[in-house]
């Protein structure tokens, strides 16, 4: 099949797109490269000489259309990927998030795409009560990165009904693996203990610690979309682990996997943060068979593996 990427060359995209050639697959990779890097992509080509680069924004309609043209199928990972930064910037969080994520699914509908496979995420849940998260569950955005995640799978849905455009939205929670930043201001939790850890420092912990999240590694996140592309199935899935971890206990497990024997240190609590998160993935898994192959302390020992 030919396939269609959509930030590529970003963190969950570059690995994405090795999942993809190693089943056969034609690929193009679309990014603008304003947070993933051209060191990806040649790192891909090195490997796979017949990948094809578009350089270009999800805010362009004009340059999807000419990008996506003869496409199978999209995958959709291109994002202003931070709640926080979202706060600070919502017209970017709306441009790239919102109306990105609107031109994606036009130009994939003008170019005959069968199908998209898009990145939604947990934090629309918020912090309404009742755990596990199903995915119909009532949803309460606070920030205006989850609006817009809620906003793209509404299109979604009616790009499906309106147009007979297949589309999936997967919940994403916290996606983990080698080739995160953890030098960005909006740097994942586990990259950045890491990056501390490795220098000697404590993890620094914003709150108490004890806000929950549902770590989910990005090899099984890729089989999740594959899964999900050659599937069937439309609709919005949970992508995650199904376990609940605690930040506290995260830092512990990565201060003893690291050999760190020091205590975390502890800074004010960021706005927009959920308290506590962990999924009901059993519709993924009855839909497309989705089922996670690594625990916490698997895809650690493998990410910090990468690290050294």
């Amino acid at each position: 099949m030919r396939y269609v990427v959509t930030g590529g060359a970003g963190f969950i995209g570059s690995h994405l797109c090795e999942g993809l050639f190693r089943k056969g697959h034609e690929l193009t990779i679309v990014d603008d490269l304003s947070s993933g890097s051209m060191e990806r992509i040649d790192a891909i080509r090195d490997e796979y000489p017949e990948t094809v680069f578009w350089k270009g924004s999800i805010t362009d309609l004009a340059f999807l259309k000419d990008s996506f043209c003869g496409a199978d199928g999209v995958f959709h990972q291109a994002a202003f990927v931070s709640v926080p930064g979202s706060i600070e910037d919502p017209l970017t969080n709306h441009a790239v998030n919102m109306t990105g994520t609107l031109n994606v699914l036009i130009a994939a509908r003008d170019a005959g795409v069968r199908k998209v496979v898009a990145a939604s995420s947990a934090a629309i849940y918020g912090n309404l009560p009742g755990l596990p998260k199903r995915e119909d569950d009532p949803v309460d955005p606070l920030s205006p990165y989850a609006l817009a995640k809620l906003t793209g799978e509404g299109y979604g849905r009616l790009f499906g009904d309106l147009y007979g455009l297949s589309t999936v939205f997967l919940r994403y929670f916290n996606v983990y693996g080698s080739r995160q930043d953890p030098h960005s201001d909006y740097a994942a939790v586990i990259p950045k203990f890491i990056d501390r850890l490795s220098r000697g420092e404590s993890p620094k912990i914003f709150g108490d610690g004890e806000q929950t999240r549902d770590f989910v590694y990005v090899k099984d996140v890729v089989s999740a979309n594959i899964r999900a592309m050659e599937s069937g199935a439309t609709g919005v899935f949970n992508i995650a682990s199904g376990k609940e971890t605690s930040v506290n206990d995260l830092a512990s497990i990565l201060s003893t996997l690291s050999g760190f024997s020091g205590s975390p240190e502890y800074a004010p609590e960021r706005p927009g943060e959920v308290k506590r998160s962990v999924a009901d993935i059993s519709k993924a898994g009855e839909a497309f068979g989705f089922l996670p192959g690594y625990s916490l302390e698997e895809g650690l020992l493998e990410m910090l593996g990468h690290v050294k």
